[in-house]
């Protein structure tokens, strides 16, 4: 038998990749890893389209593995904010290929984003004129 060198074990991508693999979790990574903390209604305004029961359900199931934490603070009305976790921003990191990837397969691109895209390097923010950072980010 010919041993490839350049194959590696996909065993421990068996627990993780459920969680990312569903519809909201790398666009939720991404956006938490675009700024430092964000609370639940800004989330829902940037995730346009996405369920309040599915977004609750998705930081939930980010938390447990460990990718997302949440800080809750005693304040009335009470404060929660979600950030990345250590785990969290390693996995940011790695998923900038695959949208680097994507976005050279994917021609239209441009078309596609919109301009409540909040990443500074999008493209379709800099042909706009939207490329310059808010005061509030």
């Amino acid at each position: 038998m010919h041993h490839d060198s350049n194959r590696i074990c996909l065993c421990p991508l068996e627990g993780i990749i459920t969680t990312i693999s569903k519809k909201w979790a790398i666009l939720l990574i991404s956006i938490l890893g675009h700024h430092e903390k964000l609370r639940f209604n800004d989330l829902m305004n940037i995730l346009e389209g996405i369920s309040p029961k599915t977004l609750t359900d998705l930081l939930k199931e980010l938390q447990r593995t460990g990718l997302v934490e949440r800080e809750s603070f005693p304040e009335i009305p009470p404060r929660v904010e979600y950030s990345l976790t250590d785990d969290g921003k390693e996995l940011c990191e790695v998923i900038i290929p695959l949208v680097k990837w994507a976005e050279k397969r994917d021609n239209l691109h441009e078309k596609k984003c919109t301009l409540k895209c909040r990443s500074s390097c999008c493209p379709s923010r800099h042909s706009s004129g939207e490329g310059e950072k808010s005061g509030d980010e």
